[in-house]
């Protein structure tokens, strides 16, 4: 083996290991810059919430368009909050009806005004959207969604139940960098 070709061999190893750490840790570091092999990193922030928040934080401030004048991320924030009411405090009771079903959903306090907020705006947003029809009614304790759907989809329906209807559509995410440039935070 000639010195060029030991060099070499000596040498790529070490290359590869320094391409594979070129990487960034979340906190804007590289993996080499905080001394850790990238495998080393944790990459999930620890709860849902605020990983969203991240991930929206992380496009504002690769987007150069980003008018920080209007960027309101406590907006997105308190969404968030309606978000996890909804989705793991709100009582739901379901009723089959002609042609679909209707969820009525209850809570208390700050957990009734994120369903009233919740349950509005996605009928709003989603209403008629492959053929499914959603009429939501605010009340004392929450609100009513009532879902009809065609024909073929009523056992989809029923198997997504209520907050498997909230989360139909994937508009979430967009809706989500909209709030946090500072758009209305109700969808639509």
């Amino acid at each position: 083996m000639g010195r060029t070709t030991l060099v070499l061999a000596l040498l790529l190893p070490a290359f590869a290991s320094a391409q594979t750490m070129q990487g960034h840790h979340p906190g804007g570091m590289t993996a080499a810059q905080v001394g850790q092999p990238m495998a080393a990193i944790p990459t999930q922030p620890g709860q849902g919430a605020f990983a969203a928040i991240q991930e929206i934080v992380e496009i504002l401030e690769a987007d150069p368009t980003t008018d920080w004048s209007k960027v309101n991320i406590e907006a997105l924030r308190q969404h968030l909050i309606d978000m996890d009411n909804v989705t793991l405090h709100a009582d739901v009771k379901t009723e089959t009806v002609e042609g679909g079903m209707m969820f009525v959903v209850s809570g208390a306090g700050p957990i009734r005004a994120s369903i009233q907020r919740m349950v509005v705006a996605h009928a709003a947003t989603m209403n008629g959207v492959g053929g499914w029809q959603f009429v939501a009614v605010t009340t004392d304790t929450g609100a009513t969604l009532t879902v009809k759907t065609p024909a073929a989809d009523i056992l989809k329906l029923h198997g997504l139940g209520f907050i498997g209807v909230l989360t139909h559509g994937m508009h979430h995410q967009m809706h989500h960098l909209m709030i946090a440039r500072g758009g209305d935070p109700r969808h639509g």
